[in-house]
């Protein structure tokens, strides 16, 4: 008979709930924090984009006694798709590792949190090509030491540029155009590390903050809700070969507007899909234990299916080569 059986393969509740509570402890992973999560029961399907403009257009009209008010309402296309891939990875404890173990129950759960922290590198690395890549959002602004166009200086050049006066700019662009003022701002590690020593930042906060730059604070000082950092780091190198270690994204920086929560009427410029179908509740994230017998192991086995998706390109404004 094949091992394992269908009736061995199924859902460890156990394991999954600490999938989950190493999933919450992850603070690099921002994948899911960004834009709102919207749970599915199927891999695929449609989704509606609603007519920005008919939203902003006056159809109100005075009206005269006895007669009807001015009616209207709003186009939807409901051709944009998204379909959730399906991530799964897993890792075997053999039984001469588990027999010669001081403490069994550690091996599994070190074997969970190991493929969690591969699905969670996953998911961030699909976000961080998804929305960080330049062609994405309906503008791209470039960072230059000696910037033409609608570049603007690189904010590692402290005499000439100022961070601060270019994303209220950007913002500007996007609220005037879409009637959403941005309220998130994600940066790579490197850009971070710009900003917080940025003179005008510092002249800034030096009186009320005594010169510590928290993200709270720059996310006070930039007029967001949500001021957030992707610290997660990616090997890229194959097994065998020299370590090749970096952060998912650097030099960058975007500017978004995300609803707080996801709605058939409101407008993002993201959305993370994620198919819950296969169970796991909110997170889409499970853990299934089952037998390999020939392989004398126990096999622990993590999946995942999402699809990061650009919803509203004239939500965002990404800036690249920003340092």
């Amino acid at each position: 008979m094949p091992n394992p059986v269908i009736q061995d393969v199924h859902i460890d509740t156990a394991l999954t709930n600490i999938a989950v509570a190493y999933m919450q402890e992850a603070k690099n992973f921002i994948a899911d924090k960004v834009f709102p999560i919207v749970p599915v029961q199927k891999q695929s399907d449609r989704y509606f984009v609603y007519n920005k403009g008919d939203w902003f257009r006056v159809i109100a009209q005075e009206r005269a006694p006895a007669t009807e008010s001015a009616g209207g309402g709003w186009r939807i296309d409901n051709t944009p798709t998204y379909y959730c891939r399906l991530y799964a990875v897993h890792k075997d404890v053999d039984d001469m590792t588990r027999a010669n173990a001081d403490n069994v129950l550690n091996l599994d759960k070190d074997a969970t949190e190991w493929v969690t922290q591969q699905i969670l590198l996953k998911r961030e690395t699909v976000w961080a090509t998804n929305y960080l890549s330049t062609g994405v959002w309906s503008t791209d602004i470039e960072g230059s030491s000696s910037p033409s166009g609608s570049q603007v200086y690189v904010w590692s050049d402290y005499t000439n540029s100022d961070p601060l006066t270019d994303i209220e700019n950007a913002m500007i662009d996007i609220a005037k155009t879409t009637g959403y003022k941005p309220n998130v701002l994600v940066v790579t590690p490197d850009v971070l590390a710009y900003l917080k020593n940025h003179p005008k930042i510092l002249e800034r906060v030096k009186y009320t903050q005594k010169g510590v730059i928290t993200e709270d604070i720059l996310a006070g000082l930039f007029g967001v809700d949500k001021f957030l950092v992707p610290w997660a780091a990616v090997n890229t190198a194959p097994e065998g070969a020299t370590d090749n270690i970096n952060f998912v994204a650097t030099k960058k920086a975007l500017l978004a507007y995300a609803a707080p929560s996801p709605s058939l009427q409101k407008p993002s410029a993201g959305y993370l899909f994620v198919w819950t179908g296969l169970g796991g509740g909110g997170s889409g994230i499970i853990v299934k234990r089952y037998r390999m017998e020939h392989l004398s192991a126990d096999r622990i086995e993590a999946e995942c299916a999402f699809d990061a998706k650009v919803v509203a390109p004239d939500l965002g404004v990404l800036f690249y080569n920003i340092v």
